[in-house]
């Protein structure tokens, strides 16, 4: 007679992690756990005291929140796979365990756990978590994205630049987005769970985040701090007591390890909102990239118009809370619209900047980019503010002294410029702005605005809209004054140097002709609002027939020091009139250039050997900068950012700095400087260091 068979027990338990990274491209997460994306299965060895058998009645349990799986193993396997299916394969005591997850699984960690029953006794063990992504590799997926370079770049891609300035002079930031450093995927997941959705129905929240377009709405929401303990704080007073200048930030890591460890942090405005954003979205695996719209437009009331008033001095009045910014940043994220329908699928825009609250929470979107360049103003969500932001049309309006005011012009052109973003494998810009809207000045263009003012005119929708936008006086074109103006300056001006421009003024008709000039200088922040004013004059300028003249200007550095903002912006503003009443507004914001930084690596770059940076800067300003304080850091180069105290740097001197850094992830990665002291803030450089493995 055969021996009894002894209890089953497991001894233990091989997840496999090396292999079911590289199979679901995950290797590059500085991580023990166990990571794959969904819609492809992964195996683990379970080994036991003896082979198992059928009458063992193993059963795998995955659970995430509310969520539980029981998945039966068994022997011999069944051939068909089915969706959240374990089938398996047995090799002496070690049973191989192959876990098939469907395209559309939760994502998130989970918790496995195997239970037996042998005989009349039972027993249950913990096998470890597993963290399910979104796949954009599997066909299926609502994140699918056929193409791999794409892939490569937007799911992949740690490194990126993120574009700001003004449209006739964009420029690069570099932005580290550090996706999948240490902790930075339990970091993102801790986020979801602090949400207000989260918190008003935990098993509806987990259960929806299935979909991209609930996840994407809830981190729209969770990576500022309003309604929330989100991540950000945003600031744009040009006062960053307190906090970090928004400006100070080169990546995303340093701010999600700040959150996790003490709350929200301090301060961000739009670029660093979609840094941080963009990282959280590649981290889950939802196809991601950063955009620049320069002139964007912040519509307060909906009606896709935005007025704003100046007085005769050439100040901008509060009368109204529209306002154009020199650029906004938000962020795109590729993903199927099950909820509106498939002919909006593919790029979606997720913005985390707090401007105005969607359904009670300050979120924005996800918003398809194919319905804004079809004025598709009806569907989730958003979409009017982001209409409004790439082709809202402008109107300026001029403040009497008796508070009377009077159109002077009237514009469909000026919004939504350069809309940009980092081109696949380099850092140059590549422009987007025909995704958004078909070509200023074209017939369909005003089609669709109109169809799109037609969409907010339906009852009941569009809640903040006015209905003064829609009327005659608005809408009717403003009168032509008998001559035209426009600045005029150099884009290279560095901070430190003198601002000089002009104003040029052409006389449009064949008599002479008398003008007054108003003109103002104010330091700004990047939105347009005003933190200081900087210089104001008033002169007569006297045309003859047809004649075009120049007005020079100066700004001294002296008199802007103290001013200007980290943004290095001076908005110009000019009031002509003429002596039969004609009124034009000239504007124009003009932005310096910090000086570069350059940097060399003096050695081969090797994994886990130190390697020697030279940094070297020099200080442009006719006066001596103090407080000078040079940091470093990047990902897979520098695990804390080092901080380095700058002695004090007379006009124009250099200042070359050895640093030494230990490269712990090989493959091409980024070095980002920052330079700052009481005379320059926020000078950046960057440079590309390809780190081999010996």
């Amino acid at each position: 007679m055969g021996g009894r068979v002894s209890a089953l027990q497991l001894e233990s338990t091989h997840l496999q992690q090396s292999t079911n990274a590289a199979a679901h491209k995950t290797s590059s997460f500085m991580s023990k756990n166990l990571i794959v994306r969904r819609g492809q299965p992964f195996t683990i060895d379970l080994t036991f005291n003896r082979p198992v058998q059928a009458s063992d009645n193993l059963k795998l349990s995955i659970t995430t929140g509310s969520i539980n799986i029981d998945l039966p193993i068994q022997i011999p396997s069944p051939s068909d796979a089915v969706p959240w299916s374990a089938s398996c394969t047995l090799k002496s005591n070690t049973l191989t365990v192959s876990i098939n997850t469907p395209v559309n699984a939760v994502i998130g960690c989970y918790a496995m756990t195997l239970s037996f029953a042998s005989g009349w006794t039972g027993a249950s063990s913990s096998l470890g978590n597993v963290y399910v992504l979104f796949n954009p590799w599997a066909k299926g997926d609502a994140v699918y994205m056929e193409n791999e370079a794409e892939k490569n770049e937007y799911v992949m891609n740690e490194n990126g630049v993120i574009f700001f300035g003004s449209s006739p002079t964009p420029k690069a930031r570099p932005w580290d987005f550090a996706q999948f450093e240490e902790d930075i995927l339990n970091i993102i997941l801790k986020i979801l769970d602090c949400s207000t959705d989260y918190k008003r129905d935990p098993k509806k929240d987990v259960s929806q985040r299935l979909d991209p377009v609930h996840v994407g709405r809830v981190l729209s929401a969770m990576i500022n701090v309003q309604n929330d303990n989100g991540v950000l704080v945003g600031n744009w007073s040009g006062d960053y007591a307190g906090g970090e200048r928004p400006t100070k930030w080169n990546g995303s890591s340093d701010i999600l390890r700040r959150w996790m460890k003490n709350g929200p942090v301090q301060f961000g405005q739009c670029w660093v909102f979609a840094g941080v954003l963009c990282t959280a979205l590649r981290c889950l695996g939802i196809p991601a990239r950063v955009i620049t719209n320069f002139a964007s437009a912040h519509d307060t009331d909906e009606n896709l118009i935005v007025d704003r008033y100046f007085d005769e001095e050439g100040k901008e009045s509060s009368e109204t809370s529209d306002s154009i910014w020199n650029f906004h940043v938000w962020v795109e994220a590729w993903f199927a619209r099950n909820d509106i329908g498939s002919a909006y699928d593919g790029w979606q825009v997720l913005d985390s900047t707090p401007q105005e609250a969607s359904e009670g929470l300050y979120r924005l979107g996800p918003c398809s980019v194919k319905a804004i360049k079809e004025g598709d103003l009806d569907l989730n969500y958003d979409a009017p503010f982001v209409f409004a932001e790439v082709n809202g049309d402008v109107t300026d309006w001029l403040m009497n002294a008796d508070n009377s005011t009077k159109k002077i012009s009237s514009n469909t052109r000026t919004v939504g410029k350069l809309t940009s973003t980092k081109a696949i494998n380099s850092d140059a810009r590549v422009d987007v702005t025909k995704d958004y809207k078909y070509d200023e000045g074209s017939a369909k263009e005003r089609e669709i605005f109109n169809k799109a003012r037609g969409k907010l005119a339906g009852t009941g929708f569009g809640a903040r809209r006015s209905t003064v936008a829609f009327s005659a006086e608005n809408t009717a074109p403003a009168p032509k004054p008998d001559f035209k103006g426009s600045f005029k300056y150099n884009s290279d001006i560095e901070v430190g140097r003198d601002v000089t421009f002009s104003l040029n003024l052409k006389n449009t008709i064949a008599s002479d002709m008398s003008l007054q000039v108003n003109f103002t200088a104010s330091a700004i922040v990047y939105t347009g609002t005003v933190v200081k004013d900087i210089l104001s004059n008033s002169q007569s300028v006297k045309l003859g027939p047809n004649e075009e003249n120049s007005i020079p200007y100066t700004i001294p550095f002296a008199e802007y020091d103290k001013a200007i903002t980290a943004d290095n912006m001076i908005k110009v503003v000019a009031v002509c009139i003429d002596e039969k009443g004609g009124k034009l507004l000239v504007d124009n914001v003009i932005t310096l250039k910090n000086p570069p930084i350059m940097m060399k690596i003096l050695d081969q770059a090797q994994l886990n050997k130190k390697l020697s940076v030279e940094i070297t800067l020099t200080n442009p300003t006719p006066d001596e900068a103090r407080d000078c304080v040079l940091t470093v850091e990047g990902s897979g180069l520098v695990k804390e950012q080092i901080t380095i105290q700058v002695p004090q740097m007379k006009k124009n001197q250099k200042y070359v700095k050895k640093v030494e850094i230990l490269p712990y992830r090989s493959g091409p990665r980024y070095l980002v400087v920052d330079f700052s002291s009481d005379k320059i803030t926020d000078v950046k450089g960057s440079l590309p260091i390809n780190v081999t493995s010996k």
